[in-house]
C-alpha cells in the first residue's frame, strides 16, 4: 500500500490552461469559475496521496504508462505523470473540447 506523500508540481502550461477555462466560464458565472479553480486546487492536492489510484491516459501517440488522469469539476481533466516521489501536472483539459492535438 502506498502511504507516502508525493510532491505535486503544477506546470505553467497547466496553470495557463486553467486560467483560460476559468476566464471563459467567468463570462457566464463568476461563481462557477471560482469553484472550478478551487476544484482544480483540491484535485491537484489530492495527488499527494496515492496518485497511482487514477487510470492511465492513453492514445496512439502517448507513451504507454507515462501519463495518468483525474477528472474534476465534472468535465475537466488533469493529466499528470509520476517520477519517483513527484507528481507533475502537465495539462488541464476541458473534456468537451477537442484535445486531439495532445494525442499527436
Amino acid at each position: 500500500m502506498d502511504n507516502d506523500f508525493y510532491s505535486v508540481i503544477v506546470s505553467e502550461k497547466s496553470k495557463k490552461m486553467l486560467v483560460s477555462h476559468a476566464a471563459f466560464l467567468a463570462k457566464v458565472s463568476p461563481t462557477a469559475a471560482e469553484k472550478l479553480v478551487k476544484d482544480f486546487q483540491a484535485t491537484a492536492s489530492s495527488l499527494q496521496n496515492m496518485p497511482n489510484r487514477c487510470p492511465w491516459f492513453s492514445g496512439a501517440y502517448i507513451p504507454k504508462h507515462q501519463y495518468r488522469y483525474i477528472v474534476f469539476g465534472k468535465r475537466y481533466m488533469l493529466i499528470y505523470q509520476i517520477v519517483d516521489k513527484t507528481v507533475y501536472v502537465d495539462y488541464c483539459i476541458d473534456c468537451r473540447q477537442d484535445y486531439g492535438w495532445l494525442l499527436k
